[in-house]
């Protein structure tokens, strides 16, 4: 194994940013110690210090799991056992987009518009995965096809801001490169604790902590649906429910649709908003990764459902922060990389804007959030908490040293890729760092609205 060893190295434990991310969380200054990292993996040698994110961010997860494990077990959440975490699986499972095969063939992870573009005075980022997205591009800035050098001229042609503003106006997404980082932004946020206590858990079989929890999944794309695939591998009955007019893309959920059931509600339908109300009424959890103000119109805000609810554990998560001029804008990991300053710092010599070699704002932020989830289940539930994807990349910027997790140049990932059958095939698929799901998903929306019996 070709080791280069920067810092806590093969078999070491846990290192700086593993004790911020769960100072961040609440945890205590000494449990941060009891993570081991074993192995080693490879996600690349950029400016910014992404394998520290990786690893901190599942280490977290791993702690936290720990605890619960303890609480449920019947001690304490500092009588937790040491917790392993395998950096090769980890480097793996933080591009598991790339490494899906869905019968046999590889996955559509960018659309032709999505991207980077030169401007009169910058560039800007697009993102037209979704076809609502890429139709309001093509109207904002008025392109006679919905084709790259189409888009190419007319970006050419404009400001950035002015791009950006003009797609952000018509429902599209558009973001000027930022040349600067960002304003801070909190790694995790503690908003609420209602006083109230979750239902009793009981014990748990060993390694699946969260057996018996259930999970109401409001996300969608990568970040909130890592976090909800990670607690169903722990195994929490996590149930996500979608609007019938907003699909998801079927490779996005061939990858991210493990440890889950999905189904469809229109919430405002009188008999589908009754249905959603019995299954809050019986959840121990919500996620949701809907922008500030969404749910709020539904009156299903983290305030209202921790006030009805007070013993709820209330994760929810967005793409810019919960404060400022671009709270309620909608946002990806690569439009943040883009609007945050992280492209700019990752540019190659031509001066072109570049990326990180993971999306890993949104894998380490799904990695937090189920440790958020995790932790608040062993403290008694009864809380809400707030991520963002800028606030990891806040993290990442300033406050991640970097030089602790080793590189093996040898690194491969096959022995961390699994095969399984699913609603779209045969999936080839990373398999979690903290285990396999051992089955494939089912298609997006094919589930009913049901919790399986406990």
């Amino acid at each position: 194994m070709a080791i280069t060893e920067r810092g806590a190295g093969d078999g070491g434990t846990g290192d700086g940013g593993t004790a911020q991310a769960w100072a961040a969380l609440g945890g205590a200054p000494e449990p941060a110690g009891r993570v081991r990292y074993e192995g080693a993996g490879n996600l690349g040698e950029g400016p910014l210090p992404v394998a520290e994110l990786a690893r901190a961010t599942v280490g977290a997860c791993a702690l936290a799991a720990a605890e619960l494990a303890a609480v449920r077990a019947g001690g304490r959440p500092e009588d937790a056992a040491p917790a392993v975490v395998d950096e090769g699986a980890v480097a793996t499972a933080f591009v598991s987009e790339r490494h899906l095969r869905v019968a046999g063939r590889a996955p559509v992870t960018f659309a032709p518009l999505s991207g980077f573009w030169r401007a009169a005075d910058g560039w800007v980022r697009t993102h037209a995965n979704y076809p609502h997205h890429e139709a309001a591009l093509v109207r904002a800035l008025g392109l006679p096809s919905a084709t790259p050098e189409a888009l190419r001229a007319a970006v050419g042609q404009r400001p950035a801001v002015e791009v950006q503003e003009a797609v952000y106006a018509a429902g599209g997404l558009a973001v000027a490169v930022a040349g600067a980082y960002g304003e801070p932004q909190p790694l995790v946020e503690p908003v609420r604790e209602s006083g109230g206590r979750g239902r009793p858990l009981g014990q748990a079989p060993a390694g699946r902590p969260a057996v018996g929890v259930r999970v109401l999944d409001l996300t969608r794309v990568i970040a909130g649906p890592v976090a909800t695939r990670t607690l169903g591998l722990l195994g929490a009955d996590v149930l996500r429910i979608d609007p019938p007019g907003l699909r998801e893309a079927d490779d996005a959920y061939a990858d991210t649709g493990f440890g889950k059931r999905s189904a469809r509600l229109d919430l405002a339908v009188a008999g589908d908003r009754a249905v959603f109300e019995g299954l809050l009424a019986e959840a121990d959890v919500v996620v949701s990764g809907y922008r500030p103000g969404a749910l709020e119109a539904y009156g299903l805000g983290a305030a209202e459902l921790l006030e009805r609810w007070p013993g709820l554990v209330v994760a929810e998560l967005c793409a810019w922060g919960w404060r400022g001029p671009w709270a309620a804008r909608r946002g990806f990991d690569s439009l943040v990389q883009a609007g945050y300053g992280i492209a700019a710092a990752c540019a190659g010599p031509d001066g072109a804007p570049g990326v990180l070699p993971a999306q890993a704002l949104d894998h380490g932020t799904g990695y937090l959030v189920a440790a958020g989830v995790l932790r608040a289940l062993a403290e008694g539930g009864g809380r809400g908490l707030r991520f963002s994807l800028a606030g990891t990349g806040s993290w990442l910027v300033r406050d991640l040293a970097g030089g602790v997790s080793p590189v093996d140049a040898g690194y491969a990932a096959g022995a961390w890729l699994r095969e399984a059958e699913s609603g779209y095939g045969v999936l080839r698929y990373a398999a979690s760092p903290f285990g396999d799901w051992g089955r494939g998903p089912s298609r997006w929306g094919a589930d009913q609205a049901v919790w399986l019996r406990r």
